[in-house]
């Protein structure tokens, strides 16, 4: 898998899921924010960094010297991560279920840290990259849940 399609895959599971919720910026301006929200426009401009930087992990672990074995569990762990990241901004924009949006940011979590781990059994600069996407996932459970609670 070349650099460019690596890159345009999370690109893409990122702007569909967009694309299913577009309406969510006008939801997040009405929402009561909690204290260090950011203004919307910080959102899409952090996913595509860190959608970018998922790409190039992807791509340095499938170029990866590692057995066929151990890069395909570490892709498939990523393909998972990929889909269950796609399902929250449907949750919580969509459905407006906060709650279930964040225990699925908690799933998600826990998903990007085990594909984390098969990364750096193969290639450590990949798993690196994800790093960013792991501490801003925290961050956005943080967001989720504080929406949780002062918007019910």
């Amino acid at each position: 898998m070349g650099l460019t399609i690596s890159i345009l895959i999370p690109l893409l599971v990122g702007g569909a899921a967009a694309r299913l919720t577009t309406d969510g910026f006008g939801l997040y301006q009405t929402l009561v924010k909690p204290p260090l929200a950011p203004p919307a426009w910080v959102f899409p401009a952090v996913w595509t960094v860190l959608y970018i930087l998922m790409g190039i992990a992807a791509y340095l672990v499938s170029r990866s010297q590692a057995p066929i074995e151990r890069k395909r569990q570490a892709l498939i762990a990523y393909g998972v991560q990929l889909a269950v990241n796609f399902v929250w901004p449907l949750l919580f924009f969509r459905s407006q279920t906060y709650l279930t949006a964040f225990w699925w940011l908690v799933l998600l979590i826990a998903v990007v840290a085990v594909t984390i781990w098969d990364f750096a059994s193969i290639n450590r600069r990949a798993a690196a990259l994800m790093v960013p996407y792991l501490i801003w996932l925290v961050f956005a459970g943080y967001l989720n849940l504080a929406f949780y609670w002062l918007n019910q």
